[in-house]
């Protein structure tokens, strides 16, 4: 019997709206992706064609979030964590291990480890990232169509020059997590006012 890993990585702990994805991969021995890295590191086309890839060929694999509204209730480390405990839950194969990027762990019913940039070391990790960002950006890809005054599908909701001043001209969106600067300001600034 192989002992089956997963791995599990977020994408978009840092933007200032829209969801936080995680994902968890369990990848095949007998069917090796190449090109798997870091999703960072991958232009987003080539992100693509290994997100269909890993689908098709890893043993499991599972992507979930959770929502701003989870974000603002929890914040975004332990929403982060829900979201890689809901990732792994829904694998079709419960893993034996979990290895998780970064340097904190969900509760989970298996053992797990913590690895700082796993995205860059273990394959599976890499594989989870790319998932994980990839739902992500298609997204925002979506977002951007729903409010075309935002220009999602390039900043992707981070906290760019483009994004704060589209922040700053029509206000934020009930996508927008409203426990992250500049948008806990603006809310504020705008209870003051109604306030006077």
């Amino acid at each position: 019997m192989d002992v089956l890993i997963a791995g599990v990585d977020e994408a978009g702990r840092g933007p200032l709206a829209g969801p936080v994805f995680a994902a968890a991969v369990i990848l095949d021995p007998m069917q090796p992706i190449a090109g798997l890295a870091d999703s960072k590191t991958l232009s987003a086309n080539k992100r693509d064609k290994l997100a269909a890839i890993i689908k098709q060929n890893a043993l499991s694999w599972c992507i979930s979030h959770a929502s701003v509204e989870e974000i603002d209730a929890l914040n975004i480390l332990q929403a982060t964590l829900l979201a890689m405990q809901r990732a792994i839950n829904g694998l079709s194969i419960q893993p034996n291990e979990a290895l998780i990027d970064g340097n904190r762990l969900p509760v989970l019913p298996m053992p797990a480890q913590a690895i700082i940039k796993g995205d860059s070391k273990v394959k599976a990790i890499s594989a989870a990232s790319i998932l994980a960002k990839v739902a992500r950006d298609n997204l925002m890809d979506g977002y951007h169509e729903r409010y075309p005054n935002f220009a999602f599908h390039l900043h992707k909701g981070y906290g760019t020059r483009q994004h704060l001043a589209e922040i700053e001209k029509f206000g934020f969106l009930d996508i927008h997590r409203k426990t992250f600067n500049p948008v806990k300001s603006l809310i504020a600034k705008n209870q003051l006012r109604q306030s006077d």
